[in-house]
């Protein structure tokens, strides 16, 4: 269920039935099939059989245009699961998930690279794929490459990246890319110190205008800087809906749950 997905996720524009929505799920449940072997009591045979898991289990959620999300959770709360369903990047096996807009999804910044091109390949290959021009992509090349700041390494193949230069390209690209809606993981906050203080430094001015920002993070600070509202996940339910809380509060509600 840890697949990888690529940082230039293609454009979305299904429209919301409300047009002051950004995202809209409804009753959206996402089932695996888990494949498993058990050998037999003779423990010669191996019996195979499989188990249903409900990594989603109906979960109706209205995003509005504009408004900054962070989900959290427990590990293996269905956090992840929900954001590549509301990217379009995994299909529910139950359910309606609508989108008004262009999304951009961060999913796993190093993932979606290819290793023989170099950086500045990279960045046309994958702002292409994200819907820019090639107008665009002279106008903004310079300024994706400062972003980026990985030096001379910009014009080397990118199997010699590290995943600090990886995650600054990846990131890089896809802020320059304009998106409506803007689907991050943990990712983001990964590397330097300066790095991350870069990071949310552009976020804030880029969500100063009516984008629309869904972010997964465990760290609730983050949330709390970056986002106006919380929804924290279990088992594949919503337990909070509402405003951000502190560390302190949020640690307190996960201590209720069984």
């Amino acid at each position: 269920m840890n697949t990888r997905s690529r940082i230039a996720t293609p454009q979305h524009t299904l429209h919301a039935r409300n047009t002051n929505d950004a995202i809209s799920l409804k009753n959206v449940q996402k089932l695996y099939i888990l494949h498993h072997e058990k050998p037999t009591l003779t423990d010669t045979l191996l019996k195979k059989y499989t188990e249903k898991f409900y990594a989603l289990k109906g979960i109706s959620l209205h995003i509005k245009k504009g408004e900054k999300i962070g989900i959290t959770g427990r590990n293996g709360s269905g956090k992840t699961t929900l954001l590549k369903l509301i990217a379009g990047i995994a299909s529910p096996t139950k359910g309606e998930i609508t989108r008004n807009g262009k999304i951009v999804s961060l999913i796993d910044l190093d993932a979606g690279f290819h290793a023989d091109l170099t950086g500045i390949q990279n960045i046309k290959l994958n702002g292409m794929l994200l819907g820019m021009t090639k107008t665009e992509l002279r106008q903004k090349l310079q300024s994706i490459i400062q972003f980026a700041d990985i030096g001379k390494f910009i014009d080397t193949p990118m199997f010699g990246y590290s995943l600090g230069m990886k995650l600054r390209l990846g990131f890089a690209i896809a802020i320059h890319s304009e998106p409506d809606i803007l689907i991050m993981d943990e990712g983001f906050s990964v590397g330097d110190v300066f790095f991350k203080e870069k990071n949310i430094g552009a976020l804030k001015n880029i969500f100063q205008s009516n984008k629309t920002l869904i972010v997964v993070s465990h760290n609730i600070e983050i949330i709390g800087e970056l986002c106006d509202r919380m929804i924290i996940l279990d088992r594949g339910l919503v337990i909070y809906d509402g405003k951000t809380l502190s560390p302190e509060k949020y640690r307190r509600k996960l201590s209720q749950l069984k």
